[in-house]
């Protein structure tokens, strides 16, 4: 028996793989955290 590989099936699915590790990343990371002066905020306020 032959074995056939499914080219386009498998691109398909390293684009879901990557795309899916993409959204884990994005939803994992952190934002920046700035030094924020709390005293210039409440003068504002």
């Amino acid at each position: 028996m032959a074995v056939t590989t499914l080219k386009r099936k498998l691109k398909r699915k390293r684009q879901a793989q990557t795309t899916r590790v993409i959204k884990i990343k994005q939803l994992s990371a952190k934002p920046v955290i700035k030094n924020v002066d709390i005293e210039e905020l409440k003068k504002n306020f």
